[in-house]
């Protein structure tokens, strides 16, 4: 088959943000020759968008990139979809359908693998694969171009052993490696059943041959790779692979101590030229924490692992401790303290070993902390969510990270919004709008709240101030008279903090686009109510200076030196943390 000017199959999405690289639809370019027959990878391309970009924009360079129509040469657009992108990915299709109706378009990812009859984006589709796409879309693909042609338009998605995929990791360019980061994985899937996620629908985790794996980063390390997100759902799960993992990259490290990083905060725009598409965790996706910094101690890397909370074996403890600043990230995904809602969703913690681990970590290793809760799962009252909060915030990781339950199509905790009172929004990313425990005023509150947390505590901006903030009495209108619950403040870091939230909210009325400036004076006259003013003064002075902000608070009239020191690259870096946390 020989090839013409212009591609008969292009694989598409819509990332969350330039700096996501899709893994997924690299996948598929990987194993369209493996499973496709041989030829059938120089006949595709990839085209990486971002959400940002308007539809028609968007269809303009696909158009361009497919060139005009051709009566004996059919052509193949294969779109990744997604929560964050379904909305934006529906408008792209449905005017790419009407300016080229005779492009077959096949849909894969998460958000159309269930419930397909029900979704606008189905319907505008030809072919929708659901579950595993990396066999099912180069067969597909075949067909499509030499017959026979496919009668089924869902096509269930064939799962092969994972010695059979072909990995996808040359996939990533030059580009990538310098200004993306990098998702990679060691194993599929997740025994646990945690209700709200959709890895719950998993048998169990499978594992790569980690001799493959291992020699495909190496590979990405010597072409210049240095920022590695592992988007294993267990990371922890299996020892002995995590260990041999860890090891790989201490030999890194020992063997290149002093080669530079290519920064992947340095990021271009908005590219369509760049090759790329889906990455199914992309709003969760983290970038380089406060820790992460470009030094000859550590190489220049950074390892981003998503770790169970209660399961770090002392073979593990002592690898992770041999890590120094700057490389590791974990992210624990603690989501609720508890125990009544943990079984309601059928998931298994130990949350003593959890707090036991947690610490371990924070005393014992240099790894950055990143651990999530969930607010609104079945039978979650405000208050127990408060204890859950405060707890952790006890325990004291480096950021803590809230989001809102959101029900997944497929996910199981469907099963529960009858029982439990559970309402969601129609529309993506179908977030929980009121339960049985928790009316529709008290989720706005919450969501309030956790913005709130974003740009004070998880920004790194108000380190001092929020030690404050988190002992120091209300101001006197922020409390309701009516709320018993707001009462207990005076022994809460959560009640405080929700007492902060009300007020600026009731002040200001936004939880975007707030300068620091603003908050300064904000804060100085919220805190000021119940603390001596000149401390409060001293605390927000700190902050400033060391966030790098360089204008005139109110507050701090006369106090800051004529030119403020610039910021360091870590605190630049966490400045912008929040903007990827989108939660999924």
């Amino acid at each position: 088959m020989t090839r013409t000017t212009f591609p008969r199959i292009v694989l598409a999405t819509l990332n969350a943000r330039y700096i996501h690289a899709a893994l997924g639809l690299r996948y598929l370019l990987a194993n369209l020759d493996r499973h496709g027959g041989a030829g059938l990878r120089a006949l595709a391309g990839l085209r990486e968008y971002t959400i940002s970009r308007s539809a028609p924009e968007v269809v303009a360079d696909l158009l361009a990139t497919l060139g005009p129509a051709s009566d004996t040469a059919p052509q193949i657009v294969g779109f990744g979809v997604y929560i964050w992108n379904v909305t934006q990915s529906t408008e792209v299709i449905r005017l790419l359908k009407v300016a080229r109706p005779d492009l077959k378009i096949v849909l894969g990812g998460p958000e159309v693998s269930h419930e397909t009859d029900q979704q606008a984006i189905t319907r505008l589709a030809d072919h929708v694969i659901t579950g595993w796409g990396d066999v099912s879309f180069a067969k597909l693909c075949r067909a499509l171009l030499d017959g026979p042609q496919p009668l089924m338009k869902i096509i269930p998605g064939e799962q092969p052993p994972l010695a059979e995929l072909a990995l996808p990791y040359g996939e990533y360019s030059d580009a990538d490696l310098a200004h993306r980061l990098l998702y990679v994985e060691a194993s599929r899937g997740c025994p646990f059943k945690c209700e709200f996620c959709l890895s719950a629908l998993d048998k169990t985790a499978w594992g790569f041959e980690l001799d493959r794996v291992l020699a495909a980063l190496d590979t990405l390390y010597q072409r210049g790779a240095r920022t590695f997100k592992f988007v294993d759902r267990t990371f922890n799960l299996k020892i002995e692979h995590s260990v041999r993992i860890l090891q790989f990259f201490l030999d890194v490290m020992a063997s290149q101590p002093n080669r530079a990083q290519t920064s992947p905060t340095q990021l271009a725009p908005d590219s369509v030229t760049a090759s790329a598409a889906r990455q199914s965790m992309q709003p969760e996706s983290h970038g380089l924490p406060r820790c992460a910094r470009n030094d000859s101690q550590n190489a220049g890397l950074f390892l981003h692992f998503e770790v169970i909370p209660d399961h770090l074996p002392e073979r593990l403890r002592a690898m992770l401790a041999q890590f120094p600043p700057g490389v590791l990230q974990l992210e624990v995904g603690v989501q609720t303290f508890n125990v009544a809602v943990q079984q309601t969703i059928s998931r298994r913690q130990d949350n003593d070993a959890t707090e036991a681990n947690l610490r371990w970590l924070l005393a014992h290793s240099h790894a950055h902390l990143h651990v999530d809760l969930i607010f609104g799962l079945p039978g979650e009252t405000l208050q127990s969510f408060a204890d859950g909060f405060d707890r952790l915030l006890t325990i004291g990781p480096h950021e803590i990270q809230l989001g809102i339950l959101k029900r997944l199509r497929g996910a199981p905790i469907a099963r529960h919004s009858a029982a439990h009172g559970m309402v969601y929004a129609s529309e993506p990313p179908y977030s929980v709008q009121h339960t049985g425990a928790v009316d529709a005023a008290t989720l706005q509150r919450f969501s309030r709240f956790a913005r709130y947390w974003d740009v004070l505590a998880n920004s790194g901006r108000f380190t001092q101030t929020l030690a404050l903030l988190l002992h120091a009495a209300p101001a006197g209108a922020a409390v309701n008279p009516d709320d018993t619950q707001a009462a207990a403040w005076g022994a809460s870091p959560f009640w405080r903090f929700l007492a902060l939230s009300d007020w600026l909210w009731q002040r200001h009325g936004a939880t975007h686009k707030l300068s620091p400036e603003l908050l300064v004076d904000a804060l100085f006259d919220y805190l000021s109510h119940s603390l001596s003013a000149d401390g409060v003064r001293q605390a927000l002075l700190s902050d400033y200076i060391a966030s790098g902000a360089r204008s005139n608070p109110a507050a701090l009239q006369g106090l800051l030196p004529r030119l403020a020191p610039s910021p360091a690259k870590a605190r630049r870096t966490l400045a912008t943390r929040q903007e990827r946390h989108q939660s999924a």
